[in-house]
């Protein structure tokens, strides 16, 4: 072949969609190997399991996502969640992670098939950053001790660093330096053209450091090796401990949850190249596939990875194919370079992880939240001091749980009530409300906010009140927009009725809902105010209104002023 035809060879295998799929699937396979090691690490687990989580998980949910370029992966939070489910104390610890991340993937399938994607929408943003600032900050504190080589004691990440702050001498100065010198590479080595593969490299010189020292100064560094046996092989598959179900069930649905989240987070910030819109449902599915294939292949939990799916769209890839290519680039190396592999030193991957947490401390997120509100404030304060003192899986669902209590809390207090005085001319004049309700008129009522169960004895302390004056009073309340009542604001309006009647008063009702209306009637509502007294609206803003105040005039003109007076 001339050179001319190689040439033109090369240039249409660049210039085919696959072509760009290798190189992005060879950069994120290489970038991925020393990654999934450090989730292994970061979630107190045999690293092997993270890196078969990512090698595993990956392709497994690749076959399944309608986000093209999700890649599946360990995340920081679902590790966190992993280290703080006390796998230890089961039987047997590594079944028991492999049988996580197979119920993981069952409860996101669910969620997939239940359409659960909506549930998305109510996960509040000031719960979300409060949780992932304090993953952020965990992950930094969590890694000290590989960072500096120290033994520390604590029940807590942040109880560990005080230990180790008031016990420096514990510092190993040879782990130490090998931890510093690869945490300034990689922040400096990512600046340049080396991009996502410069942690690569400066994991591999801060290892090479490690072993120099070792040999130099007799010093040991812990590497990988020391915790894990690294083999020539991919792990055979393994079945889960179903005993360990019942135990492991939180932690699923947390896992879940975080990853669910995190997956839609990707697929709104890393769209289809081909334009195609992303299904959260079914990338909920396949990141149940994926988690169970990782289980399957003694794996830990994995999904949707934000960094990992950047990367791999900014390396150029078109197709899912990119993330089988990756796969395929993480067998090779475990198949050939185990040895290498189990040289990594442990402070290396401790610097790789501190650079990843402190990346997700975003301070400018923080701030747009706290701007929003003082219940948003509270909520992300509330989560992110939770999630440094107790466990993820925990802290994460009562961060949800806190945001939701707080705001029935905020919406019940944000109902009010306002007077409506109708013109002849058809204009309509809002005010405030009287202290009593009048007697002798027709007083007209619109509510605004919220009317449900929380907010019923707020709206019942803006309603204006019934006395002796107050007597032959018509009092129109217009419930125009609420699509249902709930029973206590039903017992609200009841006594609210009595109250008038027994000064000589009507209670009339406008509503513009049919399935209000029955409610009103199967609750008595009706048959206490009168049938003549609850009208249903029509497509004509205000004449329902109108109509039920000309009843309320006429209902005065004929009666007896004087009736149930002494």
């Amino acid at each position: 072949m001339t050179g001319g035809a190689a040439r033109g060879a090369l240039a249409r295998l660049r210039s085919r969609p696959w072509g760009a799929d290798v190189k992005a699937g060879v950069v994120l396979g290489v970038e991925s190997v020393p990654d999934g090691l450090a989730s292994g690490v970061l979630a107190g687990v045999n690293p092997l399991a993270g890196l078969y989580g990512y090698l595993y998980g990956m392709v497994g949910a690749a076959l399944f996502t309608s986000s093209t370029l999700m890649a599946v992966q360990a995340t920081g939070a679902m590790s966190l969640v992993v280290a703080d489910a006390d796998l230890g104390s089961r039987p047997d610890p590594e079944r028991a992670l492999w049988t996580l991340a197979a119920l993981t993937g069952v409860v996101m399938i669910a969620a997939g098939l239940l359409r659960g994607g909506v549930l998305l929408r109510f996960v509040p943003s000031s719960v979300m950053t409060g949780f992932v600032t304090a993953v952020g900050v965990n992950i930094v504190l969590g890694q000290l001790g590989d960072f500096t080589g120290a033994e520390t004691s604590g029940a807590n990440r942040v109880m560990r660093t005080f230990d180790l702050v008031l016990h420096p001498s514990r510092i190993d100065l040879m782990t130490l330096l090998v931890g510093a010198v690869t945490l300034v590479l990689i922040v400096g080595l990512q600046r340049t053209r080396l991009g996502a593969l410069g942690l690569v490299v400066a994991m591999a010189v801060g290892s090479l450091l490690a072993g120099v020292l070792g040999s130099l100064f007799d010093a040991h560094v812990a590497v990988v090796g020391d915790i894990a046996a690294v083999p020539h092989s991919l792990p055979l598959p393994a079945l889960p401990s179903l005993g360990d179900v019942p135990y492991l069930a939180l932690p699923a649905v947390s896992l879940a949850f975080i990853g669910l989240v995190q997956g839609a987070a990707v697929s709104a910030a890393v769209p289809n190249p081909d334009g195609r819109p992303s299904v959260a449902s079914r990338d909920f599915i396949g990141q149940g596939v994926g988690n169970i294939v990782s289980g399957l292949f003694r794996g830990m939990p994995v999904g949707g990875s934000m960094s990992a799916s950047s990367l791999v769209a900014t390396a150029g890839a078109r197709t899912r194919l990119s993330l089988g290519f990756a796969g395929g680039v993480m067998a090779l190396v475990v198949l050939v370079l185990a040895d290498v592999v189990a040289l990594v030193a442990l402070p290396s991957i401790a610097a790789l992880l501190m650079v990843v947490g402190a990346g997700a401390v975003k301070p400018a997120r923080v701030q747009s939240v706290m701007r929003t509100g003082t219940v948003q404030t509270v909520v992300l304060a509330l989560t992110f001091v939770l999630t440094l003192l107790i466990p993820v899986q925990y802290a994460v669902l009562v961060g949800v749980a806190l945001a939701i209590v707080l705001h029935v809390v905020e919406q019940s207090n944000r109902v009010r009530v306002t007077r409506l005085d109708l013109d002849g001319d058809g204009r309509v004049r809002q005010g405030e409300p009287p202290v009593t309700v009048p007697g002798g008129e027709v007083l007209v009522l619109q509510p605004y906010g919220s009317l449900f169960f929380a907010s019923a004895p707020t709206f019942r302390a803006l309603l204006p009140r019934v006395d002796d004056g107050s007597r032959h009073a018509v009092v129109v309340l217009r419930l125009r927009g609420v699509d249902q009542i709930g029973l206590t604001l039903i017992d609200v309006l009841r006594g609210y009725a009595r109250e008038l009647q027994a000064h000589g008063g009507v209670l009339k009702l406008v509503v513009d809902n049919r399935q209000v209306l029955h409610q009103m009637e199967a609750e008595g509502l009706v048959g206490l105010v009168g049938p003549d007294h609850v009208y249903l609206g029509t497509e004509w803003l205000g004449e329902t209104t109108r109509r039920a105040r000309a009843d309320g005039l006429r209902l005065l003109a004929e009666s007896d002023p004087t009736d149930g007076e002494s």
